[in-house]
C-alpha cells in the first residue's frame, strides 16, 4: 500500500484533533470526508510532513513521515486548501521554479506536458495574480504533479471552479488515479461519487466509515452518500 497509517493521533493542548486512526490507501482515488474540524486537514498535514503526529505511525511509499521526511516529500504531491502561490510569478515561471526544486530532468518538456494536462495553456503567459480562482487552483494542481509523484494529496482541489472546469479537473484526477494513490478531501458529495473508488469518513478525530464506495452504499441501504454522511457525522 502506498499509504499506511496506524493508531495515528494528534493532540493540541487538551483537544484530540486525530484520535488513533488507522487506514491504508493504494492506487486509486480515496475520498477523505468529514465535517469541518473532524481531523481531515490535520491528517493530511501529517502525511505530507508539515506537522508531526503526537503518537502512532504513518508512512508513504514505505518511508516514515518522521524519520524519512525528505523521501516522503519526493514521492508526494500536495495541494493544500489554502493553495499558497507566488502571485507575482508568471505561470510558466512558477512551474519552472518548482521543477528546479525537484531537480527534474528536462524540465521544459515536463512543464509543457503538465500545462496541457491541467488546461493552463491559455493562461500560461499570465501572472498568477491575474488569474481567476479556478485557474489558480489549476496552477496549484500543476505544481503538485510536476515531479510525477506516486501519491497525491488534494485538499478541496475543485474549490472555485466553474462547471466546465470542474469536468476537466475531475477527468484529470480520474486519469491520475489509474496509476497513482490519491487522497481527495472535499465537501462535494457528487465529486466523490464521480471520481472515488474508496471512501473514508472521519468525525471528531475518529474514522466512522472505511469502505469502497459501492460497499458503503450497499451497507447503508443504498442511501445517497450525502444521507450516509449526515447519519454518521450528525451527532
Amino acid at each position: 500500500m502506498s499509504i499506511q497509517v496506524q493508531a495515528l493521533t494528534k493532540v493540541y493542548g487538551e483537544q484530540k484533533a486525530v484520535d488513533g486512526i488507522s487506514f491504508t490507501a493504494g492506487p486509486g482515488v480515496l475520498g477523505f470526508l468529514g465535517p469541518n474540524g473532524a481531523g481531515k486537514s490535520t491528517t493530511m498535514k501529517i502525511l505530507t510532513c508539515f506537522i508531526p503526529q503526537t503518537a502512532g505511525i504513518a508512512s508513504v511509499c514505505g518511508f516514515d513521515v518522521i524519520s524519512q521526511a525528505l523521501e516522503v516529500r519526493r514521492h508526494i504531491g500536495y495541494l493544500p486548501e489554502s493553495n499558497p502561490l507566488y502571485l507575482d510569478m508568471y505561470v510558466k515561471e512558477s512551474l519552472a521554479f518548482i521543477a528546479g526544486i525537484h531537480k527534474i530532468h528536462e524540465p521544459a518538456s515536463r512543464i509543457t506536458n503538465v500545462i496541457e494536462q491541467t488546461g493552463l495553456g491559455p493562461e500560461q503567459h499570465k501572472k498568477i495574480g491575474q488569474l481567476s480562482k479556478g485557474y489558480r487552483q489549476r496552477v496549484g494542481l500543476a505544481q503538485a504533479i510536476i515531479h510525477n509523484p506516486d501519491v497525491l494529496i488534494l485538499d478541496e482541489p475543485t474549490s472555485g471552479l466553474d462547471p466546465n472546469q470542474l469536468i476537466g479537473i475531475r477527468q484529470l484526477i480520474t486519469e491520475l488515479g489509474q496509476t497513482k494513490t490519491i487522497i481527495l478531501s472535499t465537501h462535494i458529495m457528487q465529486e466523490v461519487e464521480a471520481v472515488c473508488n474508496k471512501v473514508i469518513i472521519i468525525n471528531k478525530g475518529k474514522i466512522v466509515a472505511d469502505d469502497t464506495l459501492p460497499g458503503l452504499l450497499n451497507k447503508n441501504g443504498n442511501h445517497t452518500l450525502e444521507q450516509i454522511f449526515i447519519t454518521l457525522t450528525g451527532n
